[in-house]
């Protein structure tokens, strides 16, 4: 479990409690040990989570607190609503489950009047779960395990024009051009930077190679000669 989680889950395991919650109780419902449970309460109190307690005691928050929506504003949160909704819609399946799973997190300490203003937002990305979006939903999954474990890539790749050619690409990234996706790649056949459209990916496979990003050829020089690209072309 990442520690972000756990700390969340510890602020939620307070809430609302009237009796000292002990922290081996919540080592056990974590998973960790009683040094980790010390450790997190810790560093929430001294980040200035009202937790009152010792170990030996349990912990509570104290009387009449009550932790804060992390500090969002109601057009944040809405924000973040829409984002999700967003991510659902046009990411793979991956994400998408994240992006539910952070929202419901979210929304479990939000005040009512909050939860009802988020509830109310206006704005949807609709999601359309036909046997066309589960497989390109899929493929944007298996792209972004590629980039994450940095495998190089063979494609049989259709242009716009739908002549199909062969591409050994190293894959740097995944942007998202409100309705198209493209992935950003260093490509061996042209020895430079090139987009390739999932949509357009007739066939795709592992070569089971693993590369580095070097200087020159890594996400850091792709995004500058996409910038460079696209102010030319003001």
């Amino acid at each position: 479990m990442r520690r972000a989680d756990r700390l969340f889950l510890i602020i939620h395991a307070l809430r609302g409690r009237r009796t000292a919650l002990r922290a081996r109780q919540l080592a056990a419902t974590l998973g960790v040990s009683l040094r980790t449970v010390y450790r997190d309460v810790a560093d929430l109190q001294l980040s200035g989570v009202p937790i009152e307690g010792e170990a030996g005691v349990g912990y509570v928050l104290r009387k009449g607190s009550d932790i804060p929506p992390l500090m969002f504003s109601a057009d944040e949160l809405e924000a973040l609503v829409v984002g999700t909704r967003f991510v659902r819609a046009f990411a793979g399946a991956r994400l998408a489950g994240s992006a539910q799973a952070a929202l419901l997190k979210i929304e479990a300490v939000l005040p009512p009047e909050l939860r009802e203003r988020t509830a109310r937002s206006r704005i949807y990305a609709p999601i359309w779960r036909d046997e066309c979006r589960a497989a390109f939903a899929a493929q944007i999954d298996r792209l972004h395990a590629a980039i994450e474990a940095h495998r190089v890539l063979r494609l049989a790749y259709r242009d716009e024009s739908g002549r199909v050619s062969a591409r050994e690409v190293e894959p740097l990234c995944l942007a998202f051009w409100g309705g198209k996706w493209t992935l950003g790649t260093w490509c061996r056949l042209r020895q430079d930077f090139r987009n390739f459209r999932p949509d357009r990916i007739d066939a795709l496979d592992e070569t089971g190679e693993v590369f580095v990003e070097s200087d020159g050829r890594d996400l850091n020089a792709y995004l500058q000669a996409m910038r460079g690209y696209y102010a030319g072309l003001e």
